[in-house]
């Protein structure tokens, strides 16, 4: 498959303030692409240098074979993006929004933007300073998705929808997949990564340090421990044998014992806050 994404060794400061420092990492074609981290990980920074809306210090990125630097205007043209905080005119109706979006483009995309409004239960005619976040969201759907680009690049795209509009979201990008779209997810929603992703990354501190198939970064023999003995409650992942974690555990006086299986949080943990190991 081709690399509809190729970033190379991305440096991009902010002087005193963290950016990203030597990124690389390739997204396939047909890939649903995870992009995670902590807020502040530096996954915004490397999507705006992405499409051509920040100049970096260092690196190359390619995106549909594409300069980012010199061809971004043409990259553009081929992708749909959804940033974190959409921002509209207060005062249009959400048609004429989805229809500006549509003419800023030169394309004609009043049945697949019908469609999409149906699928998300949009009312197109309410303007936008009527519309609560999840409704500003879904229009920012519509408009990202509504000329059926090549490549999807989605920034929190989930927030402020609920369950099941964020469960509709996800049936739709599969859909755009199947027939040939890619799509990059920065989210810090560790169980859509986990649902719907085949790749990931884990951004940390504006350093990448992990890209690898989903079913690797969730697999895991560890064990989550909750235990109060001796006065003292503790909780840590236990990655040895159970037998020698009841042995010790007998040696003392145990109040609560909990082992269980880890969360996806629980997880992921240990690569956001830099643990190498677990217990």
């Amino acid at each position: 498959m081709a690399d509809v994404i190729r970033i190379e060794n991305l440096t991009k400061s902010y002087g005193k303030k963290r950016g990203v420092t030597d990124i690389s990492l390739t997204v396939k074609e047909g890939e649903i692409f995870g992009f995670i981290g902590p807020n502040g990980a530096g996954k915004s920074t490397t999507i705006r240098s992405m499409l051509g809306f920040l100049n970096f210090d260092k690196g190359a990125i390619t995106i549909l074979g594409k300069d980012s630097v010199k061809e971004h205007v043409g990259i553009l043209k081929e992708v749909g993006y959804m940033p974190s905080e959409a921002l509209f005119y207060p005062t249009m109706k959400v048609s004429e929004v989805i229809k500006f979006a549509a003419d800023a483009r030169g394309l004609d995309c009043r049945e697949e933007a019908e469609m999409l409004c149906e699928r998300l239960q949009l009312d197109t005619g309410k303007r936008i300073k009527e519309l609560s976040l999840g409704n500003r969201k879904k229009v920012s759907i519509v408009c990202a998705m509504q000329h059926k680009p090549k490549l999807f690049v989605f920034d929190e795209p989930s927030s402020g929808l609920d369950p099941l509009m964020q469960s509709t979201f996800f049936e739709l990008i599969k859909e755009y997949v199947k027939k040939g779209a890619t799509c990059f997810l920065s989210t810090h929603v560790l169980s859509e990564v986990s649902r719907y992703c085949d790749r990931a990354a884990i951004m940390r501190e504006g350093r990448l340090i992990k890209v690898d198939m989903v079913d690797n970064l969730t697999e895991s023999t560890a064990k989550s421990v909750k235990v109060t003995a001796d006065g003292m409650h503790e909780e840590y992942m236990y990655n040895g044998d159970i037998n020698e974690l009841v042995k010790k555990l007998s040696e003392r006086k145990l109040q609560n014992l909990y082992i269980e299986e880890p969360s996806l949080e629980d997880m992921f943990m240990h690569f956001y806050e830099g643990k190498e190991e677990v217990r």
